[in-house]
């Protein structure tokens, strides 16, 4: 049972990762322009988040879905043990 915790866990680490990491560094560089121009418009942090988040999740949507559908087969191919 801690085997599937820990699998559950490390999936949700590898699939939320690299959009998490996308949005981080484009806050960042968001922030770096902020800060050299003084312009501080909250639409202009929130759509190039948005925008990045939404391209990553296009670009890696499949392969993400695919680790969630083989970890949704080996759980339910392993149920009747996870009972034991």
């Amino acid at each position: 049972m801690e085997d599937l915790a820990r699998d559950a866990l490390w999936l949700t680490v590898t699939i939320a990762g690299p959009l998490l990491v996308a949005g981080l560094l484009v806050a960042f560089a968001v922030s770096l322009f902020q800060a050299a121009t003084q312009i501080l418009e909250p639409t202009l942090a929130f759509v190039p988040k948005l925008l990045i988040v939404v391209l990553v999740l296009a670009a890696l949507g499949g392969w993400m879905s695919d680790q969630l559908v083989e970890f949704a087969r080996g759980v339910l191919t392993d149920f009747p043990s996870l009972l034991e």
